[in-house]
């Protein structure tokens, strides 16, 4: 009798708990229909209900169920099939779209393992071969003639194809330094430019030491072989015999692989790579200039986008803009908005997603952004960076403040496509992140950038953790003045740690591993391996009791340690690192008036010819360098790692660093976690 009491009780608890528990299930699908209900996976066999068609109809009928408070769902998902879903403006969620709490999010995700996406692209058909003209395609798009629509990016087959671009490969090259600065103008070599170009829809690009010009060409003057551009150039970031090059030009379209677009006909040419067929291509071209996917809060209301998360979407196909006049870059793209893009969102999850072929920076936590994560998700073929965080603005308000996000395990490489400067992730003024576990590569700028403040004022960007992150092939020789990981500014409680950084290459000066710029301050870097950067393993231009310890930094080419400006304060403590190097010296820059604490580092120059007395700190030998007051207890020893020239630092046993206090750093989990590698495509 007990135990029939007690079945009773539970049934009627568990019937309970269904009906209090009510959520709800909608389909999205490529076969869909908007007049449909959404609640079925497929189309129902007499063809009068099955999914929807559209993720915003779906988010209608879920605002609708809401609306109902004898029905209110508290949990909804909406449930993409894969396909191709186009988007011809963003995808907004609002407050009233947000889920119920922590543990009844909205979700919006892939159906099981289908692969659905949201394109703001629009696939071209109808391409003619050009006779006569070996490998020439031609396609007439009549909305670009009609002035509705022109475009930036063409994509074939998933691949990203080459605007018709003189040279094909490397750089043009200005006579000497510029002539004139607003607007730019300058003198170039003969027959580099040419006079037809000017007025046209040809953009010139320009690389200046860590940013970029597009601008258009405004005047020829072949007389004097000077050019005139659309805007200016700053003073600071001038270079002599600035390298540049040309796109958009019809009579650049001489290569496999390049296409033009143009305007006035309406035509868009294609110069084929051995074995494509047009006719069975897919080619897409964006029409989308703005985001794709939006969460928006109401500021005015000051009410958040919440509890919101959105996986295993791609989403694709997005297009930049060229203002009237072109622009000029200030730093790390920093006028390149989020293809996805939340504002005034809280504890939101963007997980298992895919981010290509897209315009700008692919995902911006920005404005009012706070507690969001972003997990488990492939970025690549990005015109901008990948991941920003914050804004360039500080907010008083503290609902309009950004902070607390995790940004772990992403996959983020071939970026800055269109923006060279673009960064992999930058944060901004943002504090009490967490970067940690993303594999970051193939980009022309800094792979991860912490702070936007030049100097010593007071920043929201502290208390930031970046660790266990594999950064690498970085700069790639194409920008200057970069780092693996760079911060600027007064960051307490920010820490740099068991992160591995190599092959950072600048084009002229400034390829360094770590890099604390103008003003970092009170920012801890230890546990780091880093390798192989062309101006130096570390790098402080000027900051303020920053804390250097425990890191490994092997093969710097000019350099392994560099410090630049001079100081009445403690710029940083070194202490306990291993500098191991056979190429440059060990000292680069300013090391003049001892406001600098260093001491038990292991030191080795491995070029067969080195020794004691060839080892040199600024110029002096060690005993010197002793009596300026560093290195007391610091040694000269080959630290015997098990085989570095092969980029294995571990230390053997009997190292003479561990005898003096160096813990070993363990590599093991950085990068990309063994369970999510799969999941973001990464064989790292």
């Amino acid at each position: 009798m007990r135990r029939g009491w007690i079945f009773s009780c539970a049934t009627l608890l568990l019937l309970t708990a269904s009906l209090s528990a009510k959520s709800l299930t909608l389909y999205v699908a490529t076969n869909g229909n908007d007049a449909w209900s959404g609640r079925l996976e497929k189309p129902a066999l007499d063809g009068k209900d099955g999914p929807l068609a559209a993720l915003p109809a779906a988010l209608e009928k879920t605002r609708a169920a809401r609306q109902n408070s004898a029905k209110t769902p508290d949990r909804i998902s909406i449930l993409l099939r894969g396909g191709t879903y186009s988007v011809a403006q963003p995808v907004v969620l609002a407050p009233e779209d947000s889920g119920s709490d922590a543990d009844h999010p909205l979700t919006i995700a892939a159906y099981r393992d289908e692969k659905p996406v949201l394109s703001g692209g629009r696939r071209i058909r109808g391409w003619k071969k050009v006779e006569g003209k070996s490998g020439l395609w031609h396609a007439t798009i009549p909305e670009v003639r009609e002035g509705k629509w022109y475009f930036r990016q063409l994509f074939i087959n998933g691949h990203r194809k080459q605007r018709a671009r003189t040279p094909n490969n490397g750089y043009l090259e200005a006579e000497g330094e510029y002539l004139a600065e607003n607007p730019v103008r300058f003198k170039y070599r003969d027959g580099d430019i040419k006079k037809e170009w000017a007025g046209t829809d040809a953009e010139l690009i320009a690389l200046h030491k860590w940013v970029d010009l597009r601008q258009f060409i405004r005047e020829v003057d072949l007389a004097s072989h000077v050019v005139t551009l659309s805007a200016n150039i700053s003073p600071h970031v001038k270079e002599p015999k600035a390298r540049y090059y040309i796109e958009n030009t019809a009579d650049a379209l001489d290569a496999p692989g390049e296409w033009h677009l143009d305007r006035k006909t309406g035509v868009v040419s294609y110069r084929a790579e051995a074995g494509e067929d047009l006719n069975k291509a897919e080619v897409i071209a964006p029409l989308i200039h703005s985001t794709l996917l939006k969460l928006e809060g109401d500021f005015s209301a000051r009410k958040p986008v919440q509890h919101v998360v959105v996986r295993g979407l791609t989403f694709a196909h997005t297009d930049w803009a060229l203002p009237e006049n072109g622009y000029l870059d200030t730093q790390a793209a920093v006028h390149v908005g989020g293809d996805v893009l939340l504002e005034g969102a809280t504890d939101c999850h963007i997980e298992g997603c895919a981010f290509v072929h897209l315009g700008g920076y692919a995902l911006e936590l920005g404005k009012g952004c706070q507690h969001c994560q972003v997990n488990a998700n492939e970025f690549t073929d990005i015109g901008g960076g990948g991941i920003r965080v914050g804004e360039s603005a500080k907010r008083a308000d503290a609902f309009e403040m950004n902070f607390g996000h995790v940004i772990s395990d992403n996959h983020l490489h071939q970026l800055g496509r269109v923006f060279a400067p673009a960064v992999g992730i930058i944060i901004f003024q943002s504090g009490q992140n967490h970067v940690a576990h993303n594999h970051i590569h193939d980009l022309y700028y800094s792979a991860i950038s912490v702070g936007w403040n030049w100097g010593y004022q007071e920043t929201p960007c502290r208390e930031n953790i970046i660790e266990f992150n594999h950064l690498h092939d970085v700069g790639q020789g194409v920008l200057s003045d970069m780092g693996g990981i760079y911060t600027l500014g007064i960051q307490k409680g920010t820490v740099l740690r068991n992160n591995l950084i190599h092959e950072v290459n600048s084009y002229s000066y400034g390829g360094w591993g770590l890099y604390t710029d103008e003003g970092s301050t009170d920012i801890v870097l230890e546990n780091n391996v880093v390798y192989r950067c062309k101006s130096a393993g570390f790098h402080q231009h000027y900051g303020r009791e920053n804390i250097i310890r425990n890191n490994i930094f092997a093969f710097g080419n000019e350099h392994q340690l560099m410090r630049t400006r001079e100081e009445e304060h403690v710029s940083f403590v070194f202490t306990n690192n291993i500098v191991y190097f056979d190429s440059g010296d060990l000292l680069g820059s300013n090391w003049k008036n001892e406001k600098y604490a260093i001491d038990h580092n292991v030191y080795f120059d491995a070029r067969p010819d080195a020794s004691d007395a060839t080892m040199r700190f600024a110029g002096v030998g060690l005993d010197e360098w002793r009596k300026r007051g560093h290195d007391p207890h610091s040694i000269i020893v080959d630290p015997l790692f098990v085989a570095p020239r092969q980029s294995d630092f571990r230390l053997k046993p009997g190292s003479p660093a561990l005898q003096l206090g160096f813990r070993p750093i363990d590599l093991r989990e950085v990068g990309v976690r063994k369970k999510f590698k799969q999941q973001v495509r990464d064989t790292d």
